[in-house]
């Protein structure tokens, strides 16, 4: 699933391409792409024609397209295979089209594909969130991200300490921190030499501000590289895939030495996923151990 890099790198695309513009109509191809708008497609596209688009927006991993109004927006569910891709109206229609949306202007249409239908968009009404600001009502509980201006690190540092779970787990928990996903976790906690199972009880405030700012300065770096494409389903709005798994020092690097001291990277079970770390630089918590 997209994480915090790949949603920025589509919405910086999506600002460039569509805002300010006016939808003419909308077409919904399969059901499924808008399953998360309760009253269905013909309300979906009712909804979004005569709308211009004011603006696109993104927390963590949440992306949404404010409209005229500034009452709603477009919530955007990328799911494992989604993309909102800009394509001239000429273009061949891909084969896993589901939503069209075109404008007044006549100029690029917004198409959204999602192979494995897990993705969606919706319309919903844009409420205050627990810091105060307007995000669309499905995402309002989400936290802010260590990308956001506004993110206060030393109050999530203090969130994490207050859970009683293992530091990965509370990494991926969307309410504390958002943005950071399983890949981003492991590259994180590898640049702090910490290990994911490290109760959070333990965690000092030392380590915590490492952590999240490991996690912010990866994030940054992958930005930078267009995401993490390990297949052509993660792509930007013309198609084209980023390259940060080149720069991957833990996730998915089983086996393979890590660069700081030479030690094979371990691949352990992790929620149904794997977790990937050094047992020199990382070693597990005593506690943790089997």
């Amino acid at each position: 699933m997209p994480e915090l890099p790949e949603v920025e790198v589509v919405r910086r695309g999506l600002a460039d391409h569509v805002l300010d513009r006016t939808i003419r109509e909308v077409e919904v191809a399969h059901p499924r792409a808008v399953r998360r708008h309760v009253a269905g497609g013909p309300d979906f596209a009712a909804r979004l024609a005569g709308r211009t688009i004011t603006g696109a927006r993104r927390r963590g991993k949440y992306l949404w397209l404010d409209l005229d109004g500034d009452a709603d927006a477009v919530l955007a569910h990328l799911g494992m295979s989604g993309q909102m891709l800009v394509a001239d109206g000429g273009r061949p229609d891909e084969k896993h089209l589901r939503i069209r949306v075109r404008f007044t202007d006549d100029g690029p249409e917004l198409r959204f594909v999602d192979q494995r239908t897990f993705g969606g968009l919706s319309v919903h009404p844009l409420v205050a969130g627990a810091d105060g600001g307007l995000l669309p009502e499905p995402v309002a509980h989400i936290a802010r991200d260590p990308m956001d201006p506004a993110f206060d690190l030393d109050a999530a540092v203090a969130g994490i300490r207050r859970r009683r779970t293992g530091l990965k787990r509370a990494l991926l928990d969307q309410t504390v921190v958002s943005g950071i996903g399983n890949i981003y976790a492991d590259e994180a906690l590898w640049r702090a030499r910490l290990h994911g199972e490290r109760p959070t009880s333990r965690l000092t405030r030392a380590q915590g501000r490492a952590v999240l700012t490991a996690a912010a300065e990866v994030m940054d770096a992958a930005l930078v590289a267009g995401g993490t494409s390990f297949d052509a389903l993660y792509v930007n709005v013309n198609g084209a895939s980023g390259y940060f798994d080149r720069s991957l020092d833990a996730y998915g690097q089983a086996e393979r030495p890590c660069r700081r001291c030479g030690t094979p990277i371990r691949r352990e079970s992790f929620m149904n996923r794997g977790s990937f770390s050094c047992p020199r630089c990382q070693p597990r918590p005593r506690a943790a151990h089997r």
